[in-house]
């Protein structure tokens, strides 16, 4: 298995952290990941895309070890951001995979940097319209607790998303409670930036080979599947049966074969 390494590229906001693996040389594969978690969701990926790509995970700002954003998050921002490094890297085109939040920006990314996406991979991916953004403003926070200074905050961010994530799993879980810990300011502000997007002014503009990943015990994302294919005739499906919204690092193996032989086709 090929290692991993992990690096900074300078970019207008500052630093950016990703982890790579793979032959520099070989075709580039980028992957973003949901929020608030970081490139760990792809730990046991990377090696097993790196194989055969030169494969990218990389902290979306203001996540992982990245510099937040100057100005409030967004889409549109954080898709410039994926593209200044991979002007950093010098590397003209890849193709992106993006699970959860990761997928909206990996739609974004391609819908206005077309030439700098080969193809596209959207995991687990909210459709973004009208009706979703109202949900969205009518639902309470997802990850946001109050601190307390007994801790108690902590079982309450684990006890919010239990019911999401596989039993037996506490690795997944406690992943997760770490990556949102680390997060720069708003641990909302992924979730507020989606809500906000205008996916269906966007989409129509990608042309790009797209797979849908459809995990099928994810109960956020399972449901958009059927209308992001409306708005996306060219896109394939692959179901993997138990997936949830840890996807990525719950069954890696089922998830980089899903995207291995997309991409090799």
């Amino acid at each position: 298995m090929p290692l991993i390494r992990r690096a900074f590229a300078e970019l207008s906001t500052g630093q950016l952290h990703f982890a790579h693996c793979g032959d520099a040389a070989a075709p580039a594969v980028l992957l973003l990941h949901q929020t608030p978690r970081s490139w760990r969701e792809y730990r046991e990926v990377l090696p097993l895309l790196g194989e055969h790509f030169h494969a990218l995970a990389m902290d979306t700002p203001g996540f992982g070890d990245s510099a937040p954003l100057r100005d409030a998050a967004s889409i549109e921002a954080w898709a410039a951001l994926a593209v200044e490094l991979l002007d950093a890297l010098a590397i003209p085109r890849a193709h992106v995979v993006g699970h959860h939040t990761g997928g909206v920006i990996a739609l974004q990314l391609a819908a206005a940097h077309p030439a700098r996406v080969a193809s596209l991979v959207l995991s687990s991916t909210p459709f973004v319209n009208e009706a979703l953004r109202r949900a969205r403003r009518e639902r309470p926070p997802i990850d946001a607790v109050a601190p307390s200074d007994d801790g108690t905050h902590l079982a309450a961010l684990w006890q919010r998303r239990q019911a999401f994530y596989p039993l037996g799993r506490p690795d997944l879980l406690a992943a997760f409670v770490a990556d949102a810990l680390k997060v720069s300011g708003d641990v909302e502000g992924g979730h507020r930036a989606v809500a906000a997007y205008r996916m269906e002014d966007h989409i129509g503009r990608v042309t790009q080979p797209t797979l849908l990943i459809h995990a099928v015990d994810d109960p956020f994302a399972s449901p958009h599947v059927p209308e992001l294919q409306a708005h996306l005739p060219q896109a394939r499906v692959v179901d993997i049966p138990g997936g949830g919204v840890p996807l990525p690092d719950q069954l890696p193996q089922a998830f980089a074969q899903a995207v291995l032989g997309f991409l090799r086709a």
